[in-house]
């Protein structure tokens, strides 16, 4: 088959759409299918065996001033769809992405004429440029991870102000992808979870929608004999400011530990820790807590190995990655039941209810007390995902999907 796949932002240091492109592209070529990949930045590497086509936009939402203005094109700004960007994110609006789906449609306007794709699958984009993409002839499919909705819901309920939660109703284009994901062929979605909250939030039928678990790659994900485990260290791994992950609620059970655990954060190098900063500061944490800053795939990869558990406390996962690289590492994992983690962690972690410090502190606790429970735990775990979280198998269902509509 001939298959495009969109991805408004490309790198898999980006964001998991970027990770979730690489796996899934690489995988189809290896299955013996040509795939087209149309990204924006920031752009991926070369994968292979994959025939990239870059999108390019101004990126106004972060540029202020007169960094707006392209250099040696100032011009540049008065085109239609560079106007429209400028002046949708001057009021708050993360326009990116629907700016994206447009210059995507043109693009494969273009190569229409020398490639007949088969399908046409969006990698959580969801935008309004995929509608006129439909009138190609050509099957449109999406990928959501989960819906906007989620974000939405979690910033109304962090924001300190009327005004706060403003900015998010601006921001998030909630509204754009409703009308645009009930109008798709087909949506693939990663957990029961997602699609149950699909269904809810955006009106999809739960039958046109296809469960298809993200994979994992098990041979960089995997323990190495001989590293020696780090005494009292546990792990975190996600962006701290982003409240579905929860972070606040395991900082607010460190006080409440009565192990001598310290905590080390991968979150990415994030910039900015307005909240988790004060209530670190406040609850007297920053000698029991080491941030890692920026780290490569083999940091993340020791990180993991070196810790006696992985905590991963989410408000809400689509899917939940930081759990299944645990597993695959053979970390003993304690959990959130929050959206699709019970999905993941099954019966080879332990789960506890979402946003109760006191029953995170209190299995931290306990598990970190069993040594033998944590042995038992870090075989399941690492069995569970090579079992379930498999790329091979992911990509053959959704060939499978590709096949409905051809």
């Amino acid at each position: 088959m001939k298959i495009c796949m969109l991805c408004y932002r490309g790198n898999p240091y980006s964001g998991g759409q970027g990770i979730y492109l690489k796996y899934v592209a690489e995988e189809l070529v290896r299955q013996g299918h040509e795939v087209h990949a149309i990204v924006g930045p920031p752009y991926p590497a070369l994968m292979d065996g994959v025939k990239m086509h870059y999108i390019h936009n101004n990126e106004y939402y972060v540029r202020k001033g007169r960094n707006i203005l392209k250099p040696g094109a100032p011009f540049d700004i008065l085109r239609p769809l560079n106007s429209y960007e400028y002046l949708s994110t001057r009021l708050g609006a993360f326009s990116e992405i629907s700016a994206f789906s447009f210059r995507a449609f043109m693009k494969i306007r273009e190569l229409l004429k020398e490639t007949r794709f088969d399908v046409i699958h969006d990698n959580q984009c969801i935008g309004y440029g995929l509608l006129l993409m439909r009138s190609f002839g050509i099957p449109v499919i999406a990928t959501i991870h989960h819906p906007l909705s989620v974000d939405l819901e979690n910033v109304i309920e962090r924001a300190s102000s009327f005004t706060n939660k403003m900015k998010g109703v601006m921001f998030y284009p909630v509204l754009m992808q409703q009308l645009v994901s009930r109008r798709l062929d087909h949506i693939i979605t990663v957990s029961e979870d997602s699609k149950r909250r699909i269904h809810a939030d955006f009106g999809v039928p739960m039958g046109k929608q296809t469960v298809v678990y993200n994979g994992l790659d098990d041979s960089i994900f995997r323990p190495m004999a001989g590293l020696a485990k780090k005494k009292g260290k546990i792990v975190f791994v996600g962006n701290v400011e982003d409240g579905k992950k929860g972070f606040v609620y395991l900082l607010r059970a460190l006080p409440m530990i009565k192990s001598d655990v310290h905590l080390t954060v991968v979150d990415g190098g994030s910039p900015h820790r307005r909240v988790t900063g004060a209530l670190i500061d406040r609850l007297g944490l920053s000698g029991r807590i080491e941030f890692t800053g920026k780290t490569d795939m083999d940091a993340l990869v020791r990180h993991y190995r070196e810790s006696e558990l992985a905590i991963v406390p989410s408000v809400y996962e689509g899917f939940g990655f930081p759990a299944a690289e645990a597993m695959a590492c053979g970390v003993p994992v304690i959990a959130s039941d929050g959206g699709a983690l019970p999905e993941v962690v099954g019966d080879a972690g332990v789960l506890v209810p979402a946003r109760d410090e006191r029953a995170l502190a209190e299995a931290i606790d306990a598990l970190y007390a069993d040594t033998a429970r944590r042995k038992v735990l870090a075989v399941e775990g690492r069995a569970r995902v090579l079992r379930e979280f498999n790329w091979r198998r992911a990509v053959e269902k959704m060939v499978g999907v590709y096949r409905d509509f051809v």
